[in-house]
C-alpha cells in the first residue's frame, strides 16, 4: 500500500522556507473564545484575537517571524519535553541545557471574559539563558502597529501595540526593548529565579486593564478544565486520548455563543506546497452536530442546549437559505478571499480567508443535524415549540429537494453529483425526525415523511449499490468508493453486519487504505473535486473504519485500527486533519475537531463492542461478566 504524498513534496517541508515548524510540533492554548499555537521551541506563531475568526496578530505559522510571533524560549536546549497540567490546556515545557534546567508555562486563563495569554519561565537547576522576542503584526501579519510605553491601572509598566481597533498590551517582570520594529531581550536565570509575562488584547480606545495575578489564574484554569473533564463517562482502554479529544472539542466551542469551530487555524495545507488550503475557523453544521454527538455519548448534556440555541439563531428564516457553515456568532457572510502578502505554510498558497463552499448545497448536513438533535432529545433535552418548528421546516424542505444532486460531504468544487452518502444522510434526517414525532409525541406530517424516507432508501439501494463493484459506491453510476460510506453504519441505514455493508467496508479498505488503518477520503484521480494534487490519509475517515468494524462485532479488527491511529497524536495529544505515513508528519489544520470527535466515537463503539463480546462469552460458559 503506497502513501499518497510524494517524497519530493515531503522534502519541501519544513525547509521550503527555511524556518517553519512541523505541524505536529505545535501545542494549543485556548480560553473558550480563541486559541493560540505554541511551538515546541516556545514560539507563539498563531493567535487570532479576540475570537477564533478574528484577524491574526501573530501569523508566523503561515509565513516568517516578520509576520508576527511571540518567542519565549530557553537557548541551547539539548532536551525539550512538554505536557499539559492534568486535564487542562495549561502547558508546561521543560528545557534541559548543558548548564541548567528550566520550565516554561503557557496558558490562556479562563473565566473572566478577557483575552489574555500568560507565560512564565522558572529556572529549576543551574542557570539558563532565556531569549524573548515580541513581534506584533495585526491584519494577519500585514499591519505594523504603532508601539508605545504606557502604565496600566495599577501603575505597572506596559508596552502597547495599536493598529486600528486592536491593541495588545505586554506586561511583566522584565520587558524587552525595541530593536528594528520588534522587541527583544536576552537574560540569564539562575536556580529559583523566574520571570512572568502577560499579553492582553483590548480595544485600542480603551484603557489598559489591571494585570493578572499569574499563579492564581493558572491554578484556577487548571481546576476549571479538570472539573469539566471529570464528567466524562468513558472507561475503556483509550481513556487518555478520549479525554484529551473531548477537551479539544470543548476548547473549540465558543463559550459565549455556543458555536463550534472546525479548527482554530486557516490554510495549513493538505499537500505541502499545494493549493488544498482551507479556512476552518467557522462553524460547519455537520462538524458541530457530530461534535455534539461525541459529547453526548460521553455524558455531556449542557453543551446540547447551548448548541441548539445557537443553531436556532443561525439558521432562522427561510429553510431554503440554510447554509452549511456560519460564523461563530451565526453570521452568514463568509466570502473567500486570499492573503497575498503571506507566503503560506511551506509555500502552500493561496492563504485563504472565508470559504467559497458556504453557498454549496450538501444534502448530508441535515442528516447529521437531525441525528444530533435526536440524540439530545433521547438524553432528556426537551424540544421547545420554536426548536421543533425549525426542524419541521428544514425537513419539509429536504423532502422537496433530496432528489437534486449536491456537492457532498467533501465540498467538491467540480460538478454536483448524486452522492450516495448524501442520500443516506437525507434518509437519516427523515428517520430521526419520524422517530422524534413517534417517540416524543411531536406534531409532524408523518405519512409524507414516511413516504419520502422509503423513497430515499429504495433510491439508494437501487442506484448507490453497484453489482459490478460489489459494494456501495461514491455516487450514482460510479465504480469506486468513498470513505464517507462508512458512516452508513453510524446512522443505521443498514445493520453493521449486513453483507452489503461488510462488502463495502472491505472495498473501501482495498481502494483507500494506504497504510495500516489510514484511509484516504477518496482517490483524487477518480473524483472531480476541482483541485490539483493529491492529499494524505484523512484521520476522521480512518477512525470511521475502526467504528464500523466495532459496530460489526469485529473487536480485533477495530483494536488493530485504533492501536495504529491513536499513537499518531502528537506529544500533547493533538490531531491534525490528515497524516502523512511516509513522512510521519501531520498535515492540514490543527487541532481538527472532526479528527478528535471521530476518535471519541470510535473508542465508544469499540468499548460497546468489547462489552458485548465479553457478555456473549460469559453467557456461553454460564458465568457473568461481573464474576470474571
Amino acid at each position: 500500500m503506497e502513501p499518497t504524498t510524494s517524497p519530493d513534496a515531503s522534502r519541501r517541508h519544513p525547509d521550503l522556507l527555511g524556518c517553519q515548524v512541523p505541524i505536529e510540533d505545535y501545542a494549543v492554548l485556548g480560553d473558550g473564545h480563541t486559541a493560540a499555537l505554541v511551538s515546541r521551541g516556545g514560539s507563539l506563531d498563531w493567535l487570532c484575537l479576540p475570537r477564533f475568526d478574528s484577524d491574526a496578530c501573530f501569523a508566523a505559522l503561515l509565513g516568517t517571524p516578520d509576520h508576527g510571533r511571540w518567542l519565549l524560549t530557553v537557548r541551547d536546549a539539548t532536551s525539550v519535553t512538554r505536557t499539559y497540567r492534568g486535564d487542562s490546556f495549561v502547558l508546561d515545557t521543560t528545557y534541559v541545557t548543558p548548564t541548567g534546567t528550566a520550565v516554561a508555562t503557557d496558558a490562556m486563563p479562563l473565566g473572566d471574559g478577557r483575552s489574555d495569554v500568560v507565560r512564565r519561565v522558572e529556572c529549576t537547576h543551574g542557570e539558563v539563558e532565556v531569549e524573548h522576542e515580541w513581534v506584533v503584526r495585526f491584519g494577519y501579519g500585514g499591519i505594523q502597529p504603532w508601539v508605545r510605553h504606557e502604565r496600566d491601572a495599577d501603575g505597572n509598566d506596559a508596552i502597547r501595540a495599536i493598529a486600528g481597533p486592536d491593541s495588545l498590551v505586554l506586561r511583566g517582570d522584565r520587558l524587552p526593548r525595541a530593536v528594528d520594529h520588534r522587541h527583544r531581550d536576552r537574560f540569564t536565570l539562575r536556580a529559583g529565579e523566574s520571570v512572568e509575562l502577560s499579553l492582553t488584547w483590548v480595544h485600542s480606545w480603551q484603557p489598559v486593564p489591571s494585570r493578572l495575578t499569574v499563579p492564581d489564574r493558572l491554578d484556577e484554569t487548571v481546576i476549571a478544565w479538570g472539573l469539566w473533564a471529570r464528567d466524562c463517562t468513558y472507561d475503556g482502554p483509550y481513556g487518555e486520548a478520549v479525554v484529551r479529544s473531548l477537551l479539544v472539542l470543548r476548547m473549540l466551542t465558543d463559550v459565549t455563543t455556543g458555536g463550534i469551530v472546525a479548527a482554530p487555524t486557516t490554510s495549513l495545507p493538505e499537500t505541502f506546497g499545494g493549493e488544498r488550503n482551507w479556512d476552518y475557523r467557522y462553524c460547519w453544521l455537520r462538524d458541530a452536530a457530530l461534535t455534539l454527538e461525541a459529547l453526548l455519548e460521553q455524558g455531556f448534556r449542557d453543551e446540547a442546549t447551548q448548541w441548539r440555541d445557537w443553531l436556532e439563531r443561525a439558521v432562522a428564516g427561510d429553510p431554503r437559505d440554510l447554509q452549511i457553515m456560519y460564523r461563530l456568532d451565526g453570521g452568514r457572510r463568509l466570502p473567500e478571499t486570499h492573503l497575498d502578502h503571506l507566503p503560506g505554510y511551506a509555500g502552500s498558497r493561496p492563504v485563504r480567508l472565508g470559504n467559497g463552499a458556504v453557498d454549496q448545497v450538501q444534502h448530508d448536513v441535515l442528516g447529521e443535524v437531525m441525528s444530533a438533535l435526536a440524540m439530545a432529545r433521547d438524553a432528556g433535552l426537551a424540544e421547545t415549540a420554536d426548536s421543533w418548528s425549525l426542524q419541521r421546516r428544514l425537513v419539509d424542505d429536504l423532502v422537496r429537494g433530496w432528489r437534486e444532486p449536491d456537492r457532498g460531504i467533501w465540498e467538491v468544487r467540480g460538478e454536483p453529483r448524486h452522492f450516495t452518502h448524501s442520500k443516506i444522510m437525507a434518509w437519516a434526517a427523515l428517520d430521526r425526525s419520524i422517530r422524534g414525532a413517534e417517540d416524543h409525541g411531536l406534531p409532524a406530517p408523518l405519512d409524507r415523511w414516511r413516504t419520502a424516507r422509503d423513497e430515499i432508501r429504495a433510491d439508494v439501494l437501487a442506484h448507490g449499490w453497484s453489482d459490478e463493484v460489489g459494494s456501495f459506491v461514491q455516487h450514482y453510476g460510479a465504480t469506486h468508493t468513498d470513505a464517507s460510506l462508512l458512516q452508513m453504519v453510524q446512522v443505521g441505514f443498514l445493520p453493521a453486519d449486513d453483507p452489503r455493508v461488510l462488502a463495502t467496508v472491505a472495498r473501501v479498505r482495498d481502494e483507500l487504505e494506504v497504510a495500516p488503518g489510514l484511509l484516504l477520503r477518496y482517490r483524487a484521480e477518480r473524483t472531480d473535486d476541482g483541485l490539483e494534487g493529491d492529499e494524505a490519509p484523512f484521520l476522521a475517515c480512518s477512525f470511521w473504519l475502526a467504528d464500523a468494524l466495532a459496530r460489526a462485532g469485529d473487536v480485533a479488527g477495530s483494536t488493530r485500527v485504533l492501536d495504529a491511529l491513536v499513537p499518531l497524536a502528537n506529544d500533547v495529544g493533538l490531531l491534525a486533519e490528515q497524516y502523512d505515513p511516509r513522512a510521519r508528519r501531520m498535515v492540514g489544520n490543527v487541532p481538527q475537531a472532526l479528527s478528535h470527535l471521530a476518535l471519541v466515537r470510535a473508542a465508544h463503539s469499540h468499548d460497546v463492542a468489547c462489552r458485548a463480546a465479553a457478555a456473549a462469552d460469559a453467557a456461553d460458559d454460564g458465568t457473568s461478566v461481573e464474576a470474571r
